[in-house]
C-alpha cells in the first residue's frame, strides 16, 4: 500500500484530481462553492457526482475537496460502491473509526455511548446490548409498547381526524409514537407526546434541540463552534440550554429505575459491569440510553414517512399489503374483519408479513433514514478501486446514493418495486423475503460489526404500525402539499406528511374479492 505523507500530498491531490471526475474544485475553496449552493439537495448531488464518476461499470468514488484549515482534514472521500463499502465497514474495519471530529461533536449530548464510541469503549456495549436484543423477552416488551401506542391513542387520534374529515401531519405522529415507544423500552417512562392534544413535551423539545444545534457543529470548522461554547453565544448557547433539560429527564429516569428496577433496557445495563468488573457510573449509564432513544426514534418514525408517500403514489403496492395483512388474520382471528382491526397486530403475526417486510425494505433503499454516513481515515490506505485515502481525512459512503446506482441496482433502481426483495414465484401469501446476496449493496441498517442491533425491532415496529394504519385507512396527500427532504443527518421530510384519512372498506377483502 502507497503510503501518503506530507511532502507527497499534493502530488497525490492532483493524481487524483485527474483521475476523478467529482465536483469542480477551486484554489483554496475547494468546492465549498458547489457545496454551498446545492446545500438543499445536496443527497441528490452527491449521486449525481457519483454517477458521472470514470469506470462507472465497476466503481463509484469521488472527492469533495472541502479545505478549511488543515489540508489533509479538509478532503472528503465520498463513495456508494459496495466493494468499497464493505473495504470500510469490514476489511478494514479499525481504521476506519467515528474519530475524534465527530465524538467531539456528539460528546456533549451522547458522551461514549454506543454510537459514539470506538474501540474497547464500543466493544464492551456492543457485547453487552447484543445480549439483550437477542432476547424473545425484548422483542416481546417492543410489541407490547408499540400496541399499547397504537391502540390507546394513534388509533383514537386518526379515527377522529377521519370523523372530522381534517388532515393530519402523519410524520409529526409517527415521531411522537416512536420517541413514546422507544422511551419506554429503553428507561420504562412513557412520555405520551402522542394524546389527542399533541402536548409539548420539555425532554422531546430539548432532545431534538439539542440533536440539531450539534448538527450545525459539522457545518463550521471545529474551532468556530468551541470558541460559541466557550462564550455561551449562538446555537450553543441553546445547546447547553437543551442540554441541561435532558440531563435532569435522565436523572429522574435512572433514579427511578433504580427504586424499580424493571425489564427496560437501562434496568439490565444496570446490572452489567464494565471490563474491570465494576458497575457502570451513573453518567455512563445515561448516555447509554440517550444513545438508544437516539437510534430508535427518528429511524423508524422516517422510514415509515417515505413509506406512506411511496404507498399512496403506488396503490398497486398498497393492494397487496392489505391483500397479505388480510390472509395473515384470517388464518389467525377468523373472517370477520371487524376482528382484524380490534387489536394491533402481534409480533407472530408481524413476523408473516414478509411483502410488506419487502416494501419496507424498498423505502429504505430509495429513501435510507440516515442518507450519509461519515468515518475517519486512522492510517493512509487505498480503496479497492485505488483510490488512495490519507490519514486524518474522512470517508464517506453514500447510503442514499447506493440505491440510484444503475450499476448496483439496475435500470429500474429509480422505480418503487418491492417485489426485487422476494423469491421468484408463488402467491403473496408464499413469498419468501430474498436479500441481496452482496450486503453491502444495502446498509440502511449499517453493516459489518457494526450492523445495527436493533434491525429486526425496527422491522417488528414499523410493520406493526403499518398494518394498523392502511388496515383501517385509506391515505391521500393534502392537495399542494409539498413533500421534500429536509437536508439534516436524518432523512425528514421538510413540509411533514400531511394526510386526509378515509376508513377502509374491508368487506370486499374478506370475501376476496
Amino acid at each position: 500500500m502507497t503510503s501518503i505523507t506530507n511532502d507527497t500530498y499534493l502530488i497525490w491531490f492532483s493524481h487524483l484530481s485527474r483521475r476523478l471526475s467529482g465536483p469542480r474544485v477551486w484554489p483554496v475553496v475547494g468546492s465549498i462553492p458547489s457545496l454551498f449552493m446545492n446545500r438543499h439537495r445536496i443527497h441528490d448531488w452527491m449521486a449525481s457526482n457519483l454517477r458521472r464518476t470514470r469506470g462507472t461499470a465497476t466503481y463509484q468514488t469521488t472527492t469533495i475537496a472541502i479545505p478549511f484549515l488543515a489540508y489533509k482534514q479538509g478532503f472528503y472521500t465520498v463513495t456508494c460502491h459496495p466493494k468499497n463499502i464493505e473495504h470500510i465497514l469490514r476489511t478494514r474495519f479499525d481504521n476506519y473509526p467515528k474519530g475524534p471530529q465527530w465524538q467531539a461533536a456528539f460528546h456533549d449530548l451522547l458522551g461514549q455511548g454506543i454510537f459514539n464510541s470506538d474501540g474497547e469503549t464500543w466493544l464492551m456495549q456492543r457485547k453487552t446490548a447484543a445480549l439483550e436484543f437477542t432476547t424473545r423477552t425484548l422483542r416481546q416488551a417492543m410489541n407490547r409498547w408499540v400496541n399499547r401506542t397504537i391502540k390507546s391513542r394513534l388509533w383514537r387520534i386518526l379515527d377522529q381526524a377521519a370523523q372530522d374529515k381534517k388532515p393530519v401531519d402523519l410524520q409529526d405522529l409517527l415521531l411522537r409514537l416512536t420517541f413514546d415507544n422507544i422511551c419506554g423500552l429503553t428507561f420504562g417512562r412513557d412520555p405520551q407526546t402522542l394524546s389527542p392534544d399533541l402536548p409539548e413535551n420539555p425532554f422531546a423539545i430539548a432532545f431534538d434541540s439539542a440533536t440539531e444545534a450539534i448538527l450545525q457543529r459539522f457545518l463550521y470548522p471545529g474551532f468556530l463552534w468551541r470558541l460559541q461554547k466557550g462564550f455561551k453565544i449562538g446555537a450553543e448557547r441553546k445547546l447547553q440550554k437543551s442540554l441541561r433539560v435532558v440531563e435532569n429527564y435522565m436523572t429522574r429516569a435512572l433514579n427511578a429505575r433504580k427504586e424499580n428496577p424493571s425489564d427496560d433496557l437501562l434496568s439490565r445495563f444496570m446490572s452489567k459491569k464494565d471490563q474491570n468488573g465494576n458497575v457502570l457510573a451513573d453518567d455512563v449509564l445515561k448516555r447509554i440510553a440517550l444513545n438508544f432513544v437516539l437510534a430508535g426514534r427518528d429511524t423508524s418514525s422516517v422510514a415509515l414517512s417515505w413509506f406512506f408517500w411511496l404507498v399512496m403514489n403506488h396503490p398497486e403496492v398498497e393492494s397487496k399489503i392489505v391483500g397479505e395483512i388480510s390472509t395473515v388474520l384470517k388464518k389467525t382471528r377468523g373472517n370477520d374483519p371487524d376482528m382484524w382491526v380490534k387489536d394491533p397486530l402481534s409480533f407472530d403475526e408481524a413476523d408473516k408479513l414478509v411483502y410488506l417486510k419487502a416494501a419496507l425494505a424498498e423505502t429504505l433503499r430509495l429513501y435510507p433514514s440516515v442518507p450519509e454516513d461519515f468515518k475517519y481515515v486512522v492510517n493512509d490506505d487505498v480503496l479497492p478501486d485505488g483510490t488512495p485515502v490519507p490519514a486524518g481525512s474522512t470517508v464517506t459512503y453514500s447510503i442514499y446514493s447506493v440505491g440510484r446506482m444503475k450499476t448496483v441496482w439496475g435500470e429500474d433502481c429509480m422505480e418503487f418495486r418491492p417485489e426485487r426483495w422476494l423469491a421468484a414465484g408463488g402467491a403473496v401469501q408464499e413469498y419468501r423475503f430474498d436479500p441481496p446476496k452482496d450486503g453491502y449493496k444495502f446498509v440502511s441498517f449499517n453493516a459489518g460489526p457494526r450492523t445495527c442491533l436493533g434491525k429486526d425491532l425496527a422491522y417488528l415496529q414499523m410493520k406493526s404500525v403499518a398494518s394498523a394504519v392502511l388496515l383501517r385507512f385509506k391515505l391521500g396527500l393534502v392537495p399542494g402539499h409539498r413533500v421534500e427532504q429536509k437536508m439534516s443527518l436524518t432523512l425528514f421530510m421538510k413540509h411533514g406528511l400531511r394526510v386526509f384519512l378515509s376508513p377502509r372498506e374491508l368487506k370486499g377483502v374478506a370475501d376476496g374479492q
